[in-house]
């Protein structure tokens, strides 16, 4: 049998600089012998030294079976979809992003049962760093709201902390479209290792993405350095063809996107994946008006739960998006991504 440890994934994914940073390979190692640096800043995991199959001759491989950045990367335009929609939350979700739809779907899914925890991303208010989270309870969930386009973390690694140690079974995950294409990796694996993970896995929500920044780079650099904000003065950063960085006294600066680019980690460079199309629902501002999330119902589970929160009202729908600008954004991104040909 083809031997895949963290060899060949070091081979074809680190060392090539093409890795996501999703920390599905975190998340699975059962040795707990790949991790990432400090978090916001590393390009890519690394090996503590030891591996059960390069060590003690074990066969494993999970960590190279969960990577979606192994194999053929082929670019995905709108995907596989049931309806589109626009939504908001019908409740008020301080600090929500787009209309707080996704929020208020995943309060309701915890309030009625349908999940018992949620792998998200929080963030350190004073610092704005971030870190990858398990939330068990709607009001964390309400108090967690909005969107961290602007940082990476290796969100999937949290999910060795909801299914192995605090033994959930129904499990929300919510990421960007390289942490869908991970979970959704792992959900249909056959991998003795990775199917404990994927049973536990009800729902997956994608959030559109044109690219996620390096939180040194941003935050440290750009932020602190350049333009002299101090992040605990920050209310929240939101990026919409520039990034406008809100201040807690109601003022805000606008910094123009080209000025990101140096921040932009280098993995997203081979992301051909705007609305994350492997996931139960995608959720993105694109396309909605002001104060709505653009919802794209994917499957049978997906429109269970949207349905649900509907029902209890707990969500409200809006206006039809425009897809055609949901489409030119992934237009936009493949261009920019996609590989030559030769």
């Amino acid at each position: 049998m083809e031997r895949k440890s963290y060899l060949r994934l070091k081979e074809e994914v680190w060392d090539r600089g093409i890795c996501s940073g999703c920390g599905a390979c975190v998340a699975v190692c059962p040795a707990d012998a790949v991790c990432f640096g400090e978090a916001g800043g590393a390009q890519c995991p690394h090996n503590i030294g030891y591996c059960k199959e390069e060590s003690d001759e074990v066969p494993c491989g999970a960590c190279y079976e969960a990577c979606p950045r192994t194999g053929e990367m082929r670019a995905q335009e709108m995907g596989p979809f049931q309806e589109i929609l626009s939504a908001k939350a019908a409740f008020a979700v301080p600090r929500a992003q787009s209309g707080g739809a996704v929020t208020a779907l995943l309060v309701n899914a915890l309030e009625e049962g349908l999940i018992d925890a949620v792998v998200t991303v929080s963030e350190d208010r004073w610092t704005l760093r971030p870190s990858s989270v398990v939330i068990s309870s709607s009001d964390a969930l309400i108090h967690q709201a909005g969107s961290r386009y602007s940082w990476w973390v290796p969100l999937v690694a949290a999910l060795k902390t909801a299914v192995i140690e605090k033994k959930f079974r129904r499990i929300a995950v919510i990421g960007v479209p390289c942490v869908v294409q991970a979970v959704d990796r792992i959900r249909k694996s056959d991998h003795e290792l990775l199917r404990p993970y994927g049973k536990s896995i009800r729902l997956l929500i994608g959030l559109f993405c044109t690219e996620s920044f390096d939180y040194n780079a941003l935050v440290e650099g750009k932020l602190k350095k350049e333009y002299k904000i101090d992040t605990w003065k920050v209310d929240r950063l939101d990026v919409k063809g520039k990034l406008e960085v809100r201040m807690r006294d109601g003022t805000s600066i606008s910094i123009p996107v080209q000025e990101l680019e140096a921040a932009v980690r280098p993995g997203c460079h081979y992301c051909l994946d705007l609305t994350a199309v492997f996931s139960d629902l995608s959720a993105g501002a694109a396309g909605s008006t002001a104060g709505f999330t653009s919802l794209i119902v994917r499957t049978d589970v997906g429109r269970m739960f949207l349905e649900s929160a509907i029902r209890n009202q707990r969500i409200v729908t809006g206006p039809g998006p425009d897809t055609t600008a949901i489409e030119k954004l992934i237009t936009r991104k493949l261009q920019k991504n996609q590989p030559e040909t030769p």
